[in-house]
């Protein structure tokens, strides 16, 4: 189904700064808390980790150690006791427990050995796969002390999560769907407000300036819209030539003789499609709208 909808340039205008502040809010919101909220989150996450790669090492009672920030975008995860991996069952834990926190897709890996702080093993992640970089996977590290360091790379704030962005236009989407149908059901209201004449088949609009048939609409022009609207008020009646042309041209310019015998002409045109309506000249006095219902 298509419609058009056609706003206004004050409501565009409402539009594009409610949508222009909503983003100055999130990109001017307190940064710490966007740090501390991630802080919080990562760390729970890399304890799960941690827990998972102990279980895969058949122990299910060493601790996990506290999880330490380095920096705002590094963090380190140790363990109790010595343990032995396969680093693929790393990399596939660590993706895991990522996806279902929605944590970005850019992150560096190191598995560093305690007694030199060597790297034993890394990877690095990118949400963009040619960039990805996976290496020796199947080699089963010994069974030594180690502490993986996780660097996020292009840390993205929560917020600008695909899900966020997806939740935010769907927000705005049904904003203006829901404004297109308070206006729709405005103008139906205000339709149903504006008074009309019926005259035979027709409705006449006098605010307007319109007649209507079958849905049709027929412009009248500003001399005509005011003639009819007289012969509206007095069907059947007859209405002197000097009455009608005092009231529709006394103060609207110069009347010349054959003004209002050329308007008429033109009403009974616009008239025409319906037999039962005339405007009948009478000699020497005046016109008549004959309606026969």
């Amino acid at each position: 189904m298509f419609f058009t909808y056609n706003m206004s340039k004050k409501r565009i205008y409402i539009y594009c700064s409610l949508i222009a502040l909503g983003g100055i809010a999130f990109l001017f919101s307190s940064p710490k808390e966007k740090n501390d909220e991630f802080s919080s989150r990562i760390k729970i996450a890399l304890r799960e980790v941690g827990n998972q790669l102990l279980l895969t090492h058949q122990d299910s009672t060493s601790l996990v150690l506290p999880i330490v920030a380095i920096d705002a975008s590094k963090y380190k995860l140790s363990f109790q006791t010595k343990l032995s991996f396969e680093p693929g069952t790393l990399v596939s834990i660590v993706e895991d427990t990522f996806l279902k926190s929605n944590f970005p897709d850019y992150y560096r890996v190191e598995v560093l050995q305690c007694s030199d702080k060597e790297v034993a093993y890394s990877y690095e992640i990118n949400a963009e796969n040619e960039n990805t970089i996976i290496a020796c996977v199947g080699r089963i590290l010994p069974e030594q002390c180690y502490t993986i360091v996780f660097t996020f790379t292009k840390r993205i704030p929560p917020f600008f999560n695909r899900q966020s962005i997806l939740y935010y236009l769907l927000g705005c989407i049904v904003v203006i769907i829901l404004d297109y149908l308070y206006s729709k059901r405005k103008q139906h209201l205000h339709k149903n407000d504006i008074s009309y004449n019926r005259i035979g088949s027709f409705e006449f609009y006098p605010e307007q300036s319109k007649l209507v048939k079958a849905a049709v609409e027929i412009n009248l022009s500003k001399k005509e819209c005011e003639l009819l609207a007289l012969f509206v008020t007095r069907p059947n009646e007859v209405i002197k030539r000097d009455e009608l042309t005092k009231k529709v041209w006394e103060d609207n310019g110069v009347f010349v003789g054959r003004s209002l015998d050329t308007y008429i002409s033109k009403l009974r045109k616009k008239l025409k499609d319906d037999d039962r309506i005339k405007l009948t000249n009478i000699h020497g006095v005046g016109y008549k709208l004959e309606i026969n219902e």
